[in-house]
């Protein structure tokens, strides 16, 4: 388990490159996309600025429902979401919500278990392949 909650990988594409393959990846696994959320142009809208940032959010009922089923609370971090980033460094970055930590922030149980350890899995897939990484 990631020990503050977020999974993070580099990503061998600029940011929004990794968030566009991410909605090909999803997209092409049957998942919905939600939002798309350019956090830089929002910055740049109000006169300020802010290295690439964009946030994916994206899932699938069928996945996100028995988690709330099992704790009505864990909605607040469904649909999960993926961020593409871009360091000081100009190297781009893709962090994301490990499912187990939430399922340990949201005193997930056995009702859930299987759903967790299958969106854990999926992000792990559709981030790495995204990224053109491999998890560490």
């Amino acid at each position: 388990m990631a020990k503050n909650g977020l999974i993070t990988v580099e990503s061998r594409f600029g940011v929004t490159e990794t968030i566009d393959r991410l909605t090909e990846v999803v997209t092409r696994a049957g998942l919905l996309v939600f939002a798309r959320i350019d956090h830089a142009a929002g910055a740049r809208d109000v006169g300020a600025s802010l290295r690439p940032t964009e946030l994916l959010i994206f899932g699938n009922p069928k996945g996100g429902t028995p988690l709330m089923q099992d704790r009505q609370l864990a909605g607040i971090d469904l649909p999960v979401k993926a961020l593409a980033w871009e360091d000081a460094q100009g190297k781009v970055w893709f962090s994301y919500n490990d499912a187990h930590w939430l399922a340990e922030r949201h005193g997930l149980g056995d009702a859930s278990r299987e759903a967790v350890a299958a969106i854990a899995a999926g992000m792990d897939k559709v981030v790495t392949t995204a990224a053109g990484a491999s998890l560490s």
